[in-house]
């Protein structure tokens, strides 16, 4: 542990990104309307949602995550393409793949499962780069 740095700007910027990374993908632009149509959620349902307490236990979550995968990172010779890598492998192979599994005994959607599997697996990538670039 004493050769780990962590460079904690960097995590809160990377915790913050779920947020917009999060906005842009749940987003009328992109996967919003097929998004509630398989949670079978109505505007109303949505609008109920208090959105400081959904933003705020978010980001910390949030930043639970990226502290995790800043341990992982913290040695001196990871890069952006280490840590890229790294966000890709965890976000694919460890979180969306759980979250698959869990889906299907849930019985979602392979749509469900690939528009969320999609966000996590796109917002891990980004931690990791975000980690890896700014050492």
């Amino acid at each position: 542990m004493e050769n780990v740095a962590i460079n904690h700007w960097a995590v809160v910027v990377a915790a913050l990104a779920n947020l917009l990374v999060g906005a842009i993908w749940y987003s009328p632009l992109l996967f919003y309307k097929a998004w509630k149509r398989e949670n079978n959620l109505t505007d109303d349902q949505i609008q109920q949602v208090s959105p400081i307490k959904l933003y705020g236990i978010s980001t910390l979550l949030s930043l639970i995550i990226c502290y995790n995968l800043a341990f992982f990172l913290g040695d001196a010779k990871t890069d952006w393409v280490w840590g890229t890598t790294a966000g890709f492998l965890a976000g694919f192979g460890w979180a969306s793949i759980i979250f698959a599994i869990i889906a299907m005994y849930e019985l979602k959607s392979w749509r469900y499962i690939l528009i969320n599997g999609g966000y996590i697996t796109i917002y891990f990538t980004l931690i990791g780069f975000i980690l890896g670039i700014w050492r």
